[in-house]
């Protein structure tokens, strides 16, 4: 704003300049250059048209605008155009940015056109029309009578009532809601937002005995404004009853005359505590030890009291209450004049000592003592933990307070095994376990525990554990059994090899191939034929008719083999030929005979030799092939005749001729069985 007058007093002194320069011109000209100069002037100080403008409805007070800007530089008058139904009304204010029409010219509810006017003496300037619906922008008052109160025996609990706001409508209804803080902070919680009807709400989870600041606000269900916060009340919440009686104790004055006495009570808080409240007074009771229906009643507010007594035992019974309960009672026996002071033999008496100047009790010290210490009334009950191979922990509990008779000063574990001595091991009385080490493993051992006071030792309950076994013994006492069964299994199988049944079971025998004589063929001419592949049946060669021994396996071959022979000697006519019985190399073992394959086998040089075995026999008288019914009834007519010794040959004398090594063969010597009776017979028996 400075900067502008300094601009607008600059901008007249050169204009003024200019004039007076100028007077020596054209007086057209001059009276131009004033006229532009005064036009400018006056549009540069024009009042700025209002904007922002904000209207309020206060029910039964007024109506009230508010727009921008909030000041202009030349005095301004600003007029506000209201119209409503074909009502036109104005209000004027000047140099102030806000304008009321006021009660009992309101109506409501209704809608206002708002227009605001600005002026001064360079001009005017005017303000969009705005249009107001009063239900809509209605404020009231905060909520009047506003309480904050605890309700009793409840805790963390705080009560809000209040009062209708002023300046609801009649026709409308209100909601109000809350915010609330501790005294001692600034941050403010918000409670429930929609509070009706002037119902208590109950404000929870709160604190105990803490000061809570509370606020409301309200606003008419229609409205978007709310009213002003009210002003804040303070409410503190509930604490906790005392939870702890007084340290009471006497003074005894000098017994009078009569007998009577005066006695002081003295007491005090054990414990400050922040949740409970500041004590309001105290309780007295007392009456004879003997005469429990006559007790007299004291009150006070002091921390002490002098009672006037007779002779006799009294009871004494001191309370303290505040706003949310009454403490535990303290009571005190006053001995009767002549009494001594009896303590109980075995009972464990709470001495203390108070430091006193005047009235005031400081801080007292206390110590525990025994009349009379024994031996406790049972023993420390224990059980053991962790066991291990080698060591065990062994734990027990405290004696109860009542039962200990004494101090308990230290404790003593016993322990020994089913066949060992006993050790003992004592230890501390704030001790309560041990663990016991260098055990012996998978041993049983028994465990007692003795509480010791001046008096004597009481001994617990004993009980047993017992260690568990070393891993390395287990695997140690495995290897050894494993070991030795299987030791034993080799000795088993050795023993029964010898036996000629588990030995053939085990380890079988493999005939020798050289050494089997099956049928012994006569003629040389047909046998190196034979060998040649060069014999014909029915068209085929020999070799045709002989499976090739690389096409099976040893078994198959050797079975192959003994069928492809019988087939031939039933399907082949060969005139002159006397065929012999098959001469069988039977090997007896325990009524079970074995005959040997007629076909491949080794040398002595581990050659392999083809053909038939030299142990077939058979007379060639002629190479004429007879008919194959002819072959029949000689055959059937024929018996199988032994061959002699003579006519057996010996592996080294058989005539074969040497063929390539078969190293699938050599490899695979497979010895059939065939499983015979003893009363097995010749079908075709040799007629004597």
């Amino acid at each position: 704003m400075v900067e502008k007058m300094l601009f607008w007093t600059l901008f007249l002194l050169l204009g003024n300049f200019c004039l007076a320069a100028g007077s020596l011109q054209d007086p057209q000209e001059a009276w131009t250059e004033s006229s532009l100069y005064y036009y400018h002037k006056k549009n540069l100080n024009i009042p700025r048209k209002p904007e922002n403008i904000s209207c309020i409805f206060y029910y039964q007070k007024n109506f009230t605008c508010t727009w921008s800007p909030e000041k202009e530089v030349y005095l301004t008058e600003y007029t506000v155009v209201r119209i409503y139904g074909k009502t036109r009304d104005s209000c004027r204010s000047e140099n102030h940015t806000s304008c009321s029409f006021f009660y009992p010219y309101l109506t409501y509810p209704d809608i206002y056109s708002i227009e605001v006017e600005a002026k001064n003496v360079f001009g005017e300037q005017k303000s969009n029309v705005t249009y107001w619906y009063l239900e809509h922008i209605v404020k009231i008052e905060p909520p009047t009578n506003l309480t904050v109160e605890p309700i009793p025996g409840v805790k963390h609990m705080l009560q809000v009532t209040w009062g209708k706001p002023n300046g609801v409508p009649v026709s409308d209804s209100y909601i109000c809601q809350l915010r609330y803080r501790r005294v001692n902070s600034t941050n403010w919680e918000l409670g429930n937002q929609r509070l009706e009807n002037e119902r208590p709400y109950n404000l929870t989870g709160l604190l105990l005995l803490q000061q809570y600041a509370i606020s409301m606000q309200c606003q008419v269900v229609t409205s978007e404004l709310w009213s002003n916060w009210s002003e804040e009340r303070i409410g503190t919440t509930e604490g906790l009853a005392p939870n702890s009686s007084l340290d009471l104790w006497r003074i005894l004055g000098p017994a009078q005359p009569d007998g009577g006495r005066t006695v002081q009570l003295l007491w005090k808080e054990a414990r400050a505590d922040p949740n409970v409240r500041k004590t309001l007074g105290y309780n007295i009771w007392y009456f004879p030890e003997n005469e429990t229906t006559v007790k007299e009643t004291k009150m006070t507010t002091d921390q002490q009291f002098k009672l006037h007594l007779g002779s006799a035992a009294y009871l004494v019974t001191v309370v303290y209450s505040t706003f949310d309960g009454v403490s535990p009672e303290a009571t005190l026996r006053i001995p009767a004049v002549h009494e001594k002071q009896n303590f109980v033999p075995f009972q464990c008496y709470n001495i203390s000592v108070y430091p006193m100047v005047g009235i005031e009790v400081g801080v007292p010290y206390s110590i525990q003592a025994y009349f009379k210490e024994g031996i406790p009334s049972e023993g420390p009950l224990a059980k053991a933990q962790n066991i291990s191979t080698q060591t065990a922990t062994i734990k027990w509990e405290e004696i109860p307070k009542t039962k200990r008779r004494g101090f308990i000063y230290n404790y003593t574990v016993f322990y020994k095994s089913d066949h060992g001595t006993e050790f003992a091991i004592t230890v501390d009385s704030s001790i309560l376990q041990y663990e016991l080490e260098s055990l012996e493993s998978n041993t049983q051992y028994t465990v007692k525990i003795m509480a010791n006071t001046l008096a004597g030792g009481k001994n617990g309950t004993s009980f047993n554990f017992k260690t568990s076994i070393s891993i390395i013994k287990i695997v140690l006492l495995g290897a050894i059994t494993g070991g030795g069964l299987f030791s034993l299994g080799i000795l088993l199988m050795v023993c029964s090899l010898n036996k000629p049944k588990l030995k053939r079971l085990v380890c079988p025998e493999i005939p020798n191939p050289a050494k089997s004589n099956v049928v012994l063929w006569h003629d040389d001419n047909f046998k190196s034929k034979l060998h040649l592949g060069e014999v014909q049946f029915h068209g085929k060669t020999l070799d045709e008719r002989i499976p090739k021994p690389y096409l099976f396996s040893s078994g198959d071959l050797i079975d192959k083999l003994v069928v492809d022979f019988e087939n031939f000697l039933d399907k082949t006519e060969v005139p002159g030929v006397d065929l012999m019985k098959t001469q069988e190399s039977i090997l007896s073992v325990e009524g079970k005979k074995y005959v040997n394959s007629p076909y491949n086998f080794y040398s002595p040089s581990g050659q392999v030799f083809q053909g038939l075995l030299s142990s077939a026999l058979v007379s060639l008288k002629g190479t004429q092939e007879p008919s194959s019914e002819r072959l029949d009834e000689e055959t059937k007519d024929k018996t199988f005749q032994k061959p002699n010794a003579s006519e057996i040959l010996e592996p080294e004398q058989q005539p074969w001729e040497e063929a390539g090594l078969n190293p699938y063969l050599k490899n695979s010597v497979t010895t059939r069985e065939f499983l015979t009776s003893e009363e097995f017979s010749d079908p075709n028996p040799e007629e004597d």
